[in-house]
Order: structure tokens, then C-alpha cells, then sequence
């Protein structure tokens, strides 16, 4: 991980999720100079334990996530939508990147430069979601891009057998949002 990668995380632990494919797209579609490194830990983070949520006792997994969302030049973040919400898997990370108790490390998610998009079956794909994750982010002090949205509706239309995007208006839109996303990392390196 560097400073010039751009860390994706899917809310969908299931093989043959549409956003674990819409994040893989997002590698073949990317305009821009930054590299889109998938992470693939969900799984491997316990609930969050605020008892143990110290640079010492935490356990590897989360610390690794930790690091390397730190290191990230930015974040893109694809979530199903599960009950009108996120997976409580991504509300896990999100819960477990968001603290900084020791006032010692720095907040990950502070100010970090982040895109959100998402893909389900229905009619309205995953608005609701991405609503309530707006909503989180707003707490985690995220730069998030606004425009444009990206909710891939009916997303089993979308994607071929092997799990590749079809849809050309779904990748000029997820190429829109990677240009807004590397201009957030742009004006946050000029910045610094």
C-alpha cells in the first residue's frame, strides 16, 4: 500500500458479489493515476470491542486495516444494501477505523478522500444504503464525493456470466466517479 493507491472495500463478503464485481470494474475502468487495490479482510475483523480498541490490543486484523486505509491515498467503498442499511460487516470496519482513544495515532477515516457506490437486484439498487453511509461518514469527518451517485439498479443486468460490467452507462458513470474521487486526492495532496 502507498500513498498512491486508492484502498476498495465491498460490504458484500459473498464469491459472486455484484459490488465486490462493480469494485473489480472500477480496476479496469479507472481513469485515473492511482491504483485500486482491493482489500479482502472483512471477514477476518472481530465485532468491535471497545475494551480492546488500543494500538496494543487489537487484534492484527484491524490494525492492518488501520494501516493501510492511514496509508491510502483514498477510499472507495461499494455496499449492498441489507434492511435499508449497510452490512453489518462494513459498519464493523467502519466502527473499528473511526476511534482514536490513546489520542496518540490519528483518526484513519479523518478527511480521507472517499467515493461510494453500490449494486443490488431491486428497482432502487442501493439509494437507502448509500444514504445511511453518507450519514456515517459525515460522523468519520470523510471528504466524501457527492456527484455523482452511483446506484447500479437491477445489477444482475449489468454484469456478463464471468462478472464483468456490461453496462455502458454504469461504467462512464463509475469513470465519473473516479475522476471526482482523484480530484478529491488531487486538492487533499496540494494541500498538505
Amino acid at each position: 500500500m502507498s500513498a498512491s493507491t486508492i484502498l476498495a472495500l465491498s460490504g458484500s463478503l459473498r464469491a459472486d458479489s455484484h459490488n465486490t464485481q462493480l469494485l473489480r470494474a472500477a480496476q479496469k475502468f479507472n481513469p485515473g493515476k492511482h491504483e485500486i487495490e482491493i482489500y479482502d479482510g472483512l471477514r477476518d475483523l472481530p465485532p468491535y470491542d471497545l475494551d480492546i480498541d488500543t494500538p496494543e490490543l487489537r487484534p492484527a486484523a484491524v490494525n492492518e486495516l488501520r494501516r493501510r486505509v492511514g496509508e491510502a491515498a483514498g477510499l472507495l467503498i461499494a455496499t449492498p444494501e441489507f434492511n435499508y442499511s449497510i452490512p453489518g460487516v462494513l459498519k464493523n470496519a467502519l466502527d473499528w477505523l473511526s476511534t482514536d482513544w490513546t489520542r496518540t495515532e490519528g483518526l484513519p477515516l479523518r478527511r480521507k478522500p472517499t467515493a461510494i457506490l453500490g449494486a443490488g437486484p431491486g428497482a432502487f439498487g442501493t439509494v437507502r444504503a448509500q444514504l445511511a453511509l453518507r450519514q456515517i461518514l459525515v460522523c468519520t469527518d470523510n471528504d466524501v464525493v457527492v456527484k455523482p451517485e452511483v446506484h447500479v439498479f437491477r445489477s444482475h443486468e449489468r454484469f456478463d456470466t464471468d462478472g464483468n460490467l456490461t453496462d455502458g452507462l454504469t461504467i462512464e458513470l463509475l469513470q465519473d466517479l473516479l475522476s471526482a474521487l482523484q480530484t478529491k486526492i488531487d486538492t487533499t495532496a496540494a494541500g498538505a
